[in-house]
Order: C-alpha cells, then sequence, then structure tokens
C-alpha cells in the first residue's frame, strides 16, 4: 500500500506509534486507524479492513507537538470559551462573555489570543442563523460584532483535552 493521506487516529483504542495496526476503509474514503487488537475490528465488515504500517501514514508528531505545547498557553477560562464554541457555534465576545461569567474586555483577550494560536477564527460578515436554542429559524446579518467559530486546530485541541 502507499501512503494513506485520509486517515483518523481511532478514539476508541488510541494507537501510538510502535503498536501493530490495522486500516479500517470508512465510507467516507477515510483510513480509520486501530490497534490490531481492538476489540471493535470484531464488529466491522472484514472486506473493508487493510494492512498498513506506520511508515504508510504522514508523521503528524509536528502537529501533535504543537497543540500539546499550545496547552500549556491556555487557562482555565480559555477552555470554557473553547467548548462555548464547540457547543453554541458560531458566537461573538459579548455573549461568549455573559455565559462564561467574565468581563466583555478580558473575552476580547481571550479571543484574541485563541486566534493567535489558532484555535478560533473570525467569521467573514455573512448571514448567519441566530443562536442556537433561542430563537429557531431566525436569521440576522451580522455587522455590529465580531463572530468567532472554532478552528480545524481548536477542534483536535477539545478532542485531545
Amino acid at each position: 500500500m502507499s501512503q494513506v493521506l485520509n486517515y483518523k487516529i481511532s478514539g476508541c483504542c488510541s494507537p501510538v506509534r510502535g503498536d501493530v495496526i490495522i486500516g479500517y476503509l470508512k465510507d467516507s474514503g477515510e483510513i480509520s486507524v486501530h490497534k490490531a487488537k481492538c476489540q471493535h475490528l470484531e464488529k466491522l465488515q472484514p472486506e473493508r479492513i487493510l494492512q498498513i504500517t506506520w511508515e504508510e501514514l504522514p508523521n503528524d508528531n509536528d502537529k501533535e507537538e504543537k497543540i500539546n505545547e499550545d496547552f500549556y498557553q491556555l487557562d482555565d477560562v480559555d477552555y470554557q470559551i473553547l467548548k462555548h464554541h464547540q457547543q453554541m457555534g458560531i458566537d461573538y465576545s459579548i455573549a461568549v462573555a455573559r455565559d462564561v461569567g467574565i468581563s466583555t474586555e478580558a473575552c476580547f483577550e481571550h479571543h484574541r489570543k485563541l486566534r493567535q494560536l489558532g484555535f478560533l477564527k473570525r467569521v467573514e460578515k455573512v448571514m448567519i442563523q441566530y443562536r442556537k436554542n433561542i430563537v429557531n429559524y431566525k436569521w440576522v446579518k451580522h455587522r455590529n460584532h465580531t463572530y468567532y467559530e472554532l478552528t480545524e486546530k481548536g477542534e483536535r485541541f477539545l478532542s485531545f483535552y
């Protein structure tokens, strides 16, 4: 097998480099990487199981090390803000500050820090759906607030921690 580009480390057994691994081809075309002795493999379709090695997977250690390095720069409030965005989606600092229980100015600083670290990004000025669980099916044009959402790095961080 050649190099596998689209893969995800399975959360059920969390294999690490050095473990004997097996790949499972998902409907999306992504390969889910499991430990060879993972109990979940028994429940999967055997014709989709692939023999793979770590050498066939791109080395993501750089990404993981960067996330781990950034982890030490975050405090509890940063984590609460990231969790807020994970649960509520796109939101702006004033609403986040109110929900997390901090001042608006502090939230501005945390949003700036999380943006610089790559965990959040600004949302372009477009029509967005009104906040979930407040008013269903209402759309507003975002113009007076700066809205933020999680980046892929933010999602990966929350899946690790």
